[in-house]
């Protein structure tokens, strides 16, 4: 590949120039920090806080603390480049040094509480800035910058450092970039190129070297956040910064841990009400990738599963390498939405139409069927011989007269095509000259996304070169699978924001009767027993089966015959976990004889294992449905999340679940269950009658709200199985366990 040294990619490896546009209407920007006003059932607010990082970016005044010219040290290359940056957004620099007079022809005052004017940002260039932090409040410096490594990505000495730097930055009331980060901040920007632009945000900085380079493909770029340690300022504060501002046309992160789940779900959320794409590689996929992760930033890189479904559910797009990245973000910053949301594929080759076709299906994309009458109309160009239906294949686009663009745009008039994909695989010239050209040319008077896959491995055509890259309408990549990636990502963006309602406009700001009752049932620090759990789901109005906790053999007689036969009797105990396999389940009893042996039963084995009870559960026998897992879970980030999944012994073998962060809505909850590979056990398989899915949903709403209203109490809690009857009929929890704290 052109450009590519050791596997690093460069400016020219599979990077998209793509469609330009107006800059996006955005609501009014507050010069200062806009302050969530609204809290939840915990405390927690409902809307990010938006640091007035105006003065960050394009302060008036800069002080460099530690500054120096002397030849050969370190802190002199870093000081001629902060001057550099300050005189090109027009702030004035005050070196400080306790012991120069000059630098670089400069006044250097001894401390920053002698500079004569008040300081917007304060650059430590200290092997510890801790100490300088009370001075700098003293002086009410805005914002400060630590580049200083040998903090919480070194081990627990450094973690600590770093908490005691964290600690003093809360108390002084300024606001820290870093530790750990660099100079990318103060890059020098391209200020020739329009358009909507890329905000930068990375957590090691020379991960955002190939999206930087995109300026040299004619992408522009507005910021780079590198957010280093995050001891303070962190990706969430950019996120929520980048989102306001009327040039931003996308964000692209590197992520390599989040440092607080609300955080940057309140972030992504401000993102999703402006419409602003947010694209990022998060890595931690794995164990090895996760621990890396945390040696290089010190923060949690969290369970990936719910990472993942986290930002899926606030519209984050995740990619998986910076190929991706790069190219993702330039499409998304720049295109304008979709007029339709099929893709038509154009080739000048059969197979290559069809290659790209079967990878963009895979992937999700609708490629409609061109109507009757449009094959018509391109036949009248093409052959007959050749398939015009989508994809469509040329045999070779016409490079003498005009019949090339009359094709291209009778596939853009299409009403079903919004994206028009022209897959080249290598240059042959003319014909690949002349296809470029009309491309472009069509692209100009379109407003529907075009894009080019140029193949070729060198890169230097003058087709690639000249023609794609010059046009500021027509999105190039060099590998059909970034294409894909790209289109799929641009389609989802627009869908998702077309339909986006903050879920945290719902969420509950007062605790609901359900949770006074339920709070009643708690007990700190123990594992409930199956009936007091039931009690929960019940306070929250979660169906569970007619039952009586008895104590004696007679009781459960008489229980039975209220609950009505055939019952289910069952060991109640605040340590059972796993009954069945006890043989603490007995099922289908059908007589009051019955009854009474399996309650000596239960109590015998219960008694051997020295199993404590508070009883015995007589339970009706419900009839079939389908079984599926709901429950709360712990996350280290995002606090209580809600898992549903096939149920029974299916959730061990196939481990088929989907998990949400609360607060989410219907659709939300509606989407895990069409995330699930069994789904259409629900909608009836082999003769079974469709399962009661509305119910199933609403069930899942109401333990979304234990989750949020008894998150603090609340550690865990399983409910397994939950039946699904037949459509109309509703959900019964047969079973459930619940964990207090």
């Amino acid at each position: 590949m052109l450009g590519s040294t050791h596997g690093t990619l460069t400016t020219t490896s599979r990077t998209a120039r793509v469609v330009a546009c107006g800059e996006r209407p955005r609501p009014a920007v507050h010069g200062l920090a806009d302050a969530a006003q609204d809290v939840d059932v915990s405390g927690r607010p409902l809307q990010s806080a938006v640091p007035d990082l105006d003065r960050f970016f394009h302060p008036r005044t800069v002080a460099v603390i530690g500054a120096s010219d002397a030849e050969g040290r370190p802190n002199t290359g870093i000081t001629r480049q902060l001057i550099a940056w300050s005189e090109r957004v027009g702030a004035r620099v005050h070196p400080v040094h306790p012991t120069r007079r000059t630098v670089f022809g400069r006044t250097c005052h001894p401390s920053v509480g002698e500079v004569p004017e008040q300081i917007d940002l304060a650059v430590l260039l200290v092997g510890d800035p801790t100490p300088l932090i009370g001075e700098l409040s003293g002086a009410k410096v805005a914002f400060a910058v630590a580049f200083a490594s040998g903090f919480a990505e070194t081990g627990a000495e450094g973690a600590a450092a770093q908490a005691r730097l964290t600690a003093a930055v809360r108390a002084s009331g300024i606001r820290l970039l870093g530790p750990n980060t660099n100079l990318n901040a103060f890059e020098r920007f391209r200020t020739d190129l329009e358009g909507p632009a890329i905000a930068l945000i990375t957590q090691s900085g020379h991960q955002g070297r190939p999206v930087f380079a995109l300026q040299e493909l004619g992408i522009r770029l507005s910021h780079w956040a590198p957010t280093g340690n995050e001891a303070d300022l962190e990706c969430a504060d950019f996120i929520s910064y980048f989102a306001t501002r009327p040039e931003v046309g996308a964000i692209a992160a590197y992520v390599e841990g989040i440092k607080d789940g609300r955080a940057f779900l309140l972030a992504a959320d401000r993102a999703a009400r402006h419409r602003v794409p947010v694209v990022a590689v998060k890595v931690g996929r794995t164990e090895t990738g996760a621990r890396t992760a945390a040696s290089h930033t010190g923060k949690l890189t969290g369970a990936d599963e719910v990472v993942d479904a986290a930002m899926r559910q606030f519209g984050v797009i995740r990619v998986d390498g910076l190929d991706e990245l790069q190219d993702t973000s330039a499409l998304l910053a720049r295109a304008r939405p979709p007029r339709a949301t099929g893709v038509a594929v154009y080739s000048i080759s059969g197979g290559t139409g069809a290659h790209f076709a079967d990878l963009a299906t895979a992937a999700g994309l609708e490629l409609p069927t061109l109507s009757a009458g449009k094959q018509r109309e391109l036949h009248e160009w093409i052959p007959e011989y050749l398939s015009v239906a989508n994809p469509i294949d040329n045999g070779g686009h016409p490079v003498g007269d005009w019949r090339g663009r009359r094709i291209i745009d009778a596939i853009l008039a299409d009403p079903s095509v919004g994206v028009l994909v022209c897959p080249i695989t290598g240059p042959f010239p003319p014909m690949s000259d002349r296809l470029a050209q009309d491309l472009v040319a069509a692209a100009e008077e379109t407003d529907k996304l075009v894009c080019v896959v140029w193949g070729s491995p060198v890169g230097t055509e003058d087709a690639y070169r000249t023609t794609l890259l010059g046009s500021s309408r027509v999105a190039t990549f060099r590998t059909f699978s970034n294409c894909v990636t790209a289109v799929r990502a641009y389609l989802d963006h627009h869908r998702f924001v077309a339909d986006y309602r903050s879920p945290f406009d719902d969420a509950p700001r007062t605790l609901s009767p359900s949770a006074r009752k339920a709070q009643a049932l708690m007990r700190p620090g123990e594992q409930l027993s199956e009936h007091a759990a039931k009690q929960l789901l019940r306070a929250y109005g979660i169906r569970v089966p007619r039952e009586q906790l008895v104590t004696s053999a007679a009781a459960a007689v008489r229980a039975a015959a209220q609950v009505g036969y055939p019952v289910v009797m069952k060991a109640s105990g605040p340590q059972l976990t796993h009954k069945t396999e006890l043989g603490l389940v007995k099922i289908g009893l059908t007589s009051a004889s019955q009854v009474r042996d399996a309650y000596r039963e239960l109590t015998d084995i219960a008694r051997y294992e020295g199993l404590p009870l508070d009883g015995i559960l007589v339970c009706q026998l419900v009839g079939r449905g389908v079984e599926t897992i709901l429950g709360i879970t712990p996350d280290g980030l995002f606090g209580p999340t809600v898992t549903v999944g096939l149920g029974g012994v299916l959730v061990e073998a196939l481990h088929d679940t989907a998990v949400r962060v609360p607060p989410f809505g219907e659709g939300d909850a509606r989407a895990m269950l069409g995330e699930l590979r069994g789904h259409a056990l629900l909608s009836g398989v082999r003769g079974a009658p469709p399962a009661d899915v509305d119910a199933l949903v609403e069930t899942v709403l109401r333990v979304q709200r234990m989750a949020l209203e008894l998150g603090d109490t609340l550690a865990e809690l399983e409910i397994n199985p939950l039946l699904v009857l037949e459509r109309g009929q509703g959900a019964v929890a047969l079973d459930a366990l619940a964990f207090c704290r």
